[in-house]
C-alpha cells in the first residue's frame, strides 16, 4: 500500500508510521509535517533509517499537497494542532487554519488521489457544559458517573457517540466537529471512503508531553526527571479521569476499518481505552512513582479552566461490537513504556522536558 500521513513527525503520526513499516515491506509510507511542535524533528532520522519517505510541508497550504508525488491507497489525516487552549486569550488564526481549512486541504487531495481516509478526530467534539454536568461521585482516589443520569449518551461505560455536541466546546474540539461534517459531506457528495474516529487521550512512548496536551507523558516524564509537578482545577485533588489509548492498539483498529465498507461510509466511531484504561491523575501519580522509583512534589491548585472538564471516559461500545475490537495495552503498560523510552534516551530527550540532569 501507499500510505501519507499527515502530520505524521507528530506523536500518533509517527507511531502509525513504524507501525504500518512494520506490518509490511511492501507499505510505501510517506510523511507530511510542518515541525511545528518541538522534538517533532527527532522522528526524522528514525524515518530515514526505516526508508519513509519525510516531506516538509503544512496542510495550511494545499501546494505542499499537490506536489506530493502519485496517488495513495490510505491517507490518515492526523495534523492537528491539538490543544484545547489553542486560541484561548489568543488569536485563533492557527487552529483554524490547520484544523479546519487544513483538514478542507487534506479532504481536498483525498477526493482526487486517495482511496481510503481516516480523520483522527477527538473527544472534545463533545460540549463543555453537559460534559460539567454529568452527575459525579467523588470516591477515594476518582470521581465515577453517579447512577442516575439525564444526559443521553453517558452511562458508567463513558460517554458515547449520542451525547451532545451542540453547544460550545472550545474552538480546538468545534474545528474538529466541522472536519467531520465536512468529511461526511465529501462522502455523500463525491462518494469518497472515509471514517471519523473520536480518540480519547492517546498516550505512549513518544509523545512530547506539555500540560495543555500529552500530560499523562509530562507526568512520567517528571518523574524519570525528579520535576514537580501540580494538580489543578477541581479542587486540586488530582481525581480528575480520563482513559488512556496506546497508539498501537489504535493502529489494530485501522487495519480492521480499512477493510469495512460501513466504516468507510463516513462513519464516526469514540475509540479510547474506555473504563478499563481510564485513570485519575492521582492514580496516575501512583503508577508513577511506581514504575520509575521516584517520588515527586505535587502542589494544588483549585482554580478550573473555563475549557477543563472533571471526568471523560470513551464508551467506545459500538466499534467493539462492530470490530471485535479492544484496546490490549492497560494504564500500567502504556507508563513502562514511556518511562523506558524516556530511560533509554535521556540525554536527548532531558532537555525537552526541561531537564539537563543525568
Amino acid at each position: 500500500m501507499r500510505i501519507l500521513i499527515t502530520g505524521g513527525a507528530g506523536f500518533v503520526g509517527s507511531q502509525l508510521a513504524g507501525a504500518f513499516h512494520a506490518q509490511s515491506s511492501q507499505n510505501r509510507i510517506t510523511v507530511l509535517d510542518n515541525l511545528r511542535r518541538r522534538g517533532s524533528e527527532l522522528n526524522l532520522a528514525t524515518f530515514k533509517k526505516l526508508g519513509i519517505t519525510f516531506v516538509h510541508g503544512d496542510i495550511r497550504n494545499p501546494d505542499d499537497l499537490r506536489d506530493l508525488d502519485g496517488d495513495f491507497d490510505v491517507l490518515i489525516e492526523a495534523s492537528a494542532e491539538p490543544s484545547v487552549l489553542a486560541g484561548v486569550g489568543g488569536s485563533p488564526s492557527y487552529v483554524l487554519a490547520t484544523n479546519l481549512t487544513g483538514t478542507l486541504h487534506c479532504l481536498e487531495f483525498a477526493r482526487q488521489r486517495v482511496a481510503k481516509t481516516v480523520f483522527l478526530s477527538t473527544s472534545r467534539v463533545y460540549s463543555i457544559d453537559p460534559l460539567r454536568s454529568i452527575t459525579l461521585v467523588e470516591g477515594a482516589t476518582r470521581w465515577e458517573p453517579g447512577a442516575n443520569q439525564t444526559l443521553p449518551g453517558i452511562s458508567a461505560k463513558g460517554v458515547a457517540e449520542s451525547f451532545p455536541t451542540h453547544l460550545p466546546r472550545s474552538l480546538y474540539g468545534a474545528t474538529k466537529l466541522c472536519s467531520e461534517q465536512l468529511l461526511q459531506e465529501y462522502v455523500y457528495a463525491y462518494g469518497m471512503k472515509a471514517v471519523v474516529n473520536r480518540c480519547g487521550v492517546l498516550a505512549g512512548p513518544g509523545q512530547f508531553g506539555k500540560s495543555d496536551q500529552g500530560v499523562f507523558t509530562l507526568w512520567v516524564a517528571n518523574h524519570v526527571f525528579k520535576k514537580a509537578l501540580r494538580y489543578t482545577g477541581f479542587g486540586g485533588t488530582g481525581k480528575q479521569v480520563r482513559d488512556l489509548l496506546h497508539p498501537l492498539d489504535l493502529f489494530a483498529l485501522l487495519n480492521l476499518q480499512l477493510n469495512s465498507e460501513h466504516a468507510l461510509a463516513g462513519s464516526i466511531y469514540n475509540v479510547g481505552g474506555g473504563a478499563s484504561v481510564s485513570t485519575s491523575l492521582l492514580e496516575f501519580t501512583g503508577h508513577c512513582s511506581e514504575v520509575t522509583g521516584n517520588s515527586v512534589a505535587i502542589a494544588s491548585d483549585p482554580a478550573t479552566n473555563p475549557v477543563d472538564i472533571p471526568w471523560y471516559v470513551s464508551d467506545a461500545s459500538r466499534v467493539q461490537q462492530e470490530f471485535g475490537w479492544a484496546p490490549k495495552r492497560d494504564v500500567r503498560t502504556i507508563v513502562s513504556e514511556i518511562h523506558r523510552w524516556l530511560v533509554d534516551n535521556r540525554r536527548e530527550l532531558g532537555p525537552l522536558f526541561g531537564s539537563t540532569g543525568e
